[in-house]
C-alpha cells in the first residue's frame, strides 16, 4: 500500500488571516498553504508572490482591495515554483521582479514544474484554465534591488542558494520586517527537492538570522514576531540539517535511497511529523539530498519522476 500522493488528499479549504505588521505592511497567511504579502505606498503597492492561478490570486486581491485601491506597481516573485507565480496575470502589475536564476529556471523547467505541482497540489490550482501561460518577469537582478515606496525603503535580496537557486527575500530595514518566501517555513516542512541543501543550512539561513528581524513572514505558516522568529529559525535549521546529514551519511556508507529515506523518517518524524506537508515533502527532499551527496546539480522534476520517487519511497 502506498500513501496518497503528495497533497492530493488535502482537499479542505484553509482559513486565511490578514495581519498588518506595521502601517501599510500586510501578511496574508493560510494555515500552511503558501503565504503572500503586500506593502502599500503613497501611490502604489508592492505585492509578494502571486499564488497558483489568477482565480486564486483574485481571492487575495479582493481582500487587499478592502484596504487600498492603489495599483500594483511591483510584483515580487520569491522563486520559480508554480504555486507562487502562475497567478501573476491577475495583479496587472507594472513590473514583475525575480532573481535572474528564477527567470532562467522558468524558461528551462517552468513547464515541467507547472505539471508537477498541479498534480501534487490540485486544491491550490483553482480554475487552472485561467492561467494564461508561464509567468515571465520583466525585471531580473543578480544580488539586490531597492524599491522606494514614497519614503519607505524595500530591499529585494538574493541571499544565496536555498529552497531553489533563485530565492529572494523582501526586507524592510526601517521596520525590520522580513518576508522570506520558502527560505523559511513555520511549522511546515521545507521543500528541499530543488534545494542547494548544504549551502542553505551553512550559509543562507545564518544570513537570514543576522538580519535580526522584528517580524518575519515565512513561506508557509503564521507570521512571526519577536522571539518567535529565532525559535522558528532554530527549528528550520534542525529539520534541514537533520535531513541533509542523515542522507549524506547514508550515501557515504553506500546505503540505498530507500534505506536513506527510512533513516531520515526515523530521525525527523518524532520532532517534525505533525508539520504541514511533512509527508508530501519527505521523499522529494531525501531524493534531492541523495543527489547532492553524489555531486549532482538540481534535476528537473517531472510528473513522471514524481510518481516514480513516490512509489519507491512511500510504499508502506
Amino acid at each position: 500500500m502506498t500513501r496518497p500522493f503528495a497533497s492530493t488528499a488535502d482537499l479542505g479549504e484553509k482559513n486565511t488571516k490578514l495581519e498588518e505588521l506595521e502601517d501599510g505592511v500586510y501578511a496574508f497567511t493560510a494555515e500552511g498553504d503558501p503565504n503572500v504579502g503586500a506593502v502599500v505606498g503613497p501611490d502604489s503597492v508592492l505585492c509578494i508572490d502571486a499564488r497558483a492561478t489568477p482565480t486564486h490570486a483574485r481571492e487575495w486581491l479582493d481582500v487587499l482591495r478592502t484596504i487600498t485601491d492603489k495599483p500594483v506597481e511591483w510584483l515580487v516573485l520569491t522563486h520559480y515554483h508554480a504555486v507562487r507565480v502562475l497567478g501573476a496575470s491577475a495583479f496587472d502589475a507594472r513590473h514583475v521582479v525575480a532573481h535572474a536564476n528564477t527567470k532562467r529556471w522558468i524558461d528551462e523547467r517552468g513547464a515541467q514544474d507547472w505539471e508537477s505541482e498541479y498534480r501534487r497540489f490540485p486544491r491550490l490550482f483553482k480554475d487552472a484554465g485561467s492561467i494564461p501561460g508561464l509567468t515571465q518577469p520583466d525585471v531580473a537582478f543578480a544580488d539586490s534591488l531597492t524599491v522606494w515606496l514614497g519614503e519607505r525603503e524595500v530591499r529585494i535580496l538574493h541571499l544565496g542558494g536555498g529552497h531553489t537557486i533563485g530565492d529572494v527575500a523582501v526586507w524592510l530595514p526601517a521596520e525590520r520586517i522580513f518576508f522570506s518566501g520558502d527560505l523559511v517555513e513555520a511549522k511546515a516542512a521545507p521543500y528541499m527537492g530543488d534545494a542547494s541543501q548544504a549551502e542553505w543550512i551553512s550559509e543562507t539561513l545564518p544570513r537570514v538570522e543576522r538580519f535580526g528581524a522584528r517580524a518575519l513572514v515565512p513561506g508557509r505558516g503564521p507570521a512571526l514576531r519577536g522571539d518567535e522568529v529565532g525559535a522558528c529559525l532554530a527549528e528550520m535549521k534542525g529539520y534541514t540539517s537533520t535531513l541533509w546529514t542523515t542522507v549524506r551519511d547514508a550515501h557515504a556508507r553506500g546505503a540505498s535511497l530507500k534505506q536513506a529515506f527510512d533513516e531520515a523518517r526515523a530521525a525527523l518524524e518524532p520532532l517534525y511529523g505533525d508539520w504541514a506537508i511533512f509527508e508530501h515533502c519527505l521523499p522529494f527532499n531525501v531524493a534531492r539530498a541523495n543527489d547532492e551527496a553524489g555531486g549532482l546539480e538540481q534535476q528537473v522534476w517531472t510528473a513522471e519522476k514524481d510518481a516514480r520517487v513516490w512509489e519507491a519511497l512511500q510504499a508502506e
